[in-house]
């Protein structure tokens, strides 16, 4: 039975951002009651790159799950490796809603979330129970309120925060 297009037409009746959050509520309380189904990764697409031990080249983006709390799902369902984040050195709300957009017809999205996060403390947390052998990569990000020409010291912040975290 595909449930795709029942989950879909129920998504869709929600605006974009919400549904996300419904998504994710969703993927905590399957893995907290142990409903999530691990999938099953063919060995012969396993790779080695930079070092790094693939299970399969494919990969969740970075985006997805900015405040890496769902590793657990994203391996189950039989990602690779997953990136996490944009994360910024202190937590932030983001922009103002709305600001995620569905273009139904160009099967796209639009994002101005604005780099929404729990910061980079929350995010290692998270990270120092991750799953093991899911290669996990945190994409970085600086808080909105500081100039760009002190970005770098919000990127070396996090980078400080989360550099034992990640893989790469």
């Amino acid at each position: 039975m595909d449930l795709y297009p029942l989950l879909r037409a129920i998504l869709f009746r929600l605006d974009a951002e919400r549904a996300h959050e419904l998504t994710f509520l969703l993927g905590k309380q399957a893995w907290a009651r142990a409903l999530m189904p691990r999938t099953r990764v063919n060995p012969d697409l396993a790779c080695t790159h930079f070092g790094l031990h693939f299970r399969n080249p494919l990969g969740l983006a970075a985006g997805m799950d900015k405040n890496a709390e769902l590793l657990e799902v994203w391996q189950r369902l039989g990602f690779g490796f997953v990136e996490v984040g944009t994360v910024t050195p202190r937590p932030q709300p983001g922009n103002p809603k709305p600001r995620l957009f569905r273009l139904p017809q160009d099967r796209a999205l639009i994002n101005r979330l604005g780099f929404n996060n729990h910061g980079a403390e929350a995010m290692a947390r998270r990270l120092e129970r991750r799953p093991a052998g899911l290669v996990v990569g945190v994409n970085l990000g600086k808080n909105k309120d500081p100039p760009n020409e002190d970005a770098h010291l919000d990127y070396a912040s996090a980078f400080t925060t989360l550099s034992t975290h990640g893989d790469y």
